[in-house]
């Protein structure tokens, strides 16, 4: 036996750096490990599956060294071009690093044409995943090109403008096995488009039609996709409350509906969707309406598993902080933003029944007083964002509640809030774990008060102070 020990990397088999590499998660780790020694790097090399390209120049030599990719991502690169692509697979051998790719992100990138998508797509056979999002130039020969990946189970097309029914009608002829689809600012999409799309797509989870022009109708031809469970329909100034009673008999898996900013829309035509489907999970209706009718809050009742309701900008009373609070105890998020009527024995009545709630929301809330945050500490113990701004009458005595029982605190936005002081700021500073804090405009802390939150609260990722 040789008289020198052997060094211990030599003991090290391929399969047990391999578990290893595995176990990092932090990029920073990821990063540290490969430049300990070569071994290590072409440990990594072998078994990264996601790369973000973030300079188009060194892309060539990135992907001749990362051969077992599933995740390309060149939304930081918008260098991206037709030529590049071209490049791309005359010189690198694409049989190796394209073989497995199963997710595409070219978002930003409007350099690139209906060439150079072509000959990506046709490279990459096994695409589950592409996002083409902002690239506003693209229009319905790109979209050809992407109806080119049969296997496509999502795409993400946010704000390409040029695409119409014509271009949706090529996607959804080749991409029959579309699970995921946003066309978000799609504006050239209408009711032609969304009608072709439901007949053909019928294992659609998740559908995003938010801000393109079309009725009521669309909601008909989308109540007959027999497994959609999430759909949003942000700023959609043509639907109303008819096309919400078209999906009361649809849809019949339907658990998250977004119809936030939908000015047509009343609280009584979200009672009809509400009462055929009593498994919704959330609810997102901010800016909708002005009121909460009674029929809204009798069929809140039947939401016993509600995790997420958000009502900005509506009258709301303390009636139906009772309904909530004595039927979805289930509820984590609740959205009240800019909403007249919340008092504080309102609120009392919601913490009391809902202690599970995470992310409350009460912006411009300003009869909220001391007494309804004193409530929220005591029943909500597990709270990981509050948003107070413009809620004046909150004080220190708030501050003390929250830092003695939420303990778990990560977000607290008290922007304009005058009553908060350097006093408040101590005893907050006992919620460790906040990562974000905006104190905007309140003009009593000074450099004493944020010493402490300084001194304690070390995850703090982004502090607002502006005057």
């Amino acid at each position: 036996m040789s008289t020198q020990s052997r060094p211990i990397l030599s003991v090290l088999t391929e399969d047990l750096l391999i578990h290893v590499n595995e176990k990092l998660v932090q990029d920073s780790d990821r990063k540290t490990w490969r430049l300990i020694c070569k071994e290590f790097h072409r440990v990594d090399s072998i078994t990264r599956k996601t790369l973000r390209v973030l300079h188009v120049e060194f892309l060539l030599t990135l992907l001749k060294n990362y051969t077992n990719l599933h995740t390309l991502d060149f939304s930081v690169c918008p260098r991206i071009e037709d030529g590049t692509i071209s490049l791309l697979l005359h010189h690198v051998d694409h049989s190796m690093w394209a073989r497995n790719l199963k997710c595409l992100n070219l978002s930003r990138a409007n350099g690139l044409k209906f060439a150079g998508l072509d000959m990506l797509v046709r490279a990459c056979k096994g695409l589950e995943s592409v996002d083409v999002s902002y690239c506003c130039g693209f229009g319905d020969m790109e979209a050809a090109a992407i109806s080119g990946c049969g296997g496509l189970k999502e795409l993400r097309m946010d704000k390409c403008l040029g695409v119409s029914d014509v271009g949706l009608a090529k996607i959804v002829v080749g991409c029959g096995r579309l699970e995921r689809l946003s066309l978000k600012w799609c504006m050239e999409i209408s009711d032609l488009g969304v009608e072709l799309l439901c007949k053909k797509c019928l294992e659609l989870k998740f559908l995003d039609v938010s801000y393109l022009k079309v009725t009521s109708e669309s909601l008909r031809y989308i109540a007959s996709l027999p497994k959609l469970e999430d759909l949003a329909m942000v700023g959609c100034p043509l639907l109303n409350d008819v096309g919400l009673q078209f999906l009361e008999n649809g849809c019949p898996l339907l658990q998250k509906i977004d119809v936030s900013r939908c000015d047509c829309v009343t609280s009584s035509g979200l009672s009809s969707l509400i009462r055929g489907h009593s498994g919704l999970l959330q609810i997102d209706a901010g800016h909708c309406f002005l009121e909460v009718s009674p029929s809204f809050v009798v069929f809140m009742q039947e939401l016993k598993n509600l995790n997420a309701i958000i009502i900005d900008g509506a009258r709301v009373s303390d009636t139906i902080f009772q309904t909530i609070s004595s039927n979805c105890k289930s509820l984590m998020e609740i959205g009240l933003s800019k909403c007249t009527g919340v008092t504080n024995m309102g609120i009392m009545k919601l913490v009391s029944g809902c202690v599970n709630l995470k992310i409350i929301n009460l912006t411009c809330c300003r009869s909220i007083t001391d007494a309804a945050i004193s409530a929220i500490a005591d029943s909500c113990r597990n709270l990981l964002c509050l948003k107070l701004e413009s809620c004046n009458m909150i004080t220190e005595k708030s501050l003390e509640q929250l830092g003695s029982h939420c303990v778990l605190l990560e977000e607290l936005d008290l922007t304009d809030c005058g009553g908060i002081n350097d006093k408040g700021l101590e005893l907050l500073s006992r919620c460790s774990r906040l990562l974000r804090l905006k104190f905007g405009l309140c003009t009593n802390i000074s450099d004493k008060g944020l010493f402490f939150i300084a001194s304690n609260c070390s995850e703090l990722h982004e502090l607002d102070l502006y005057r």
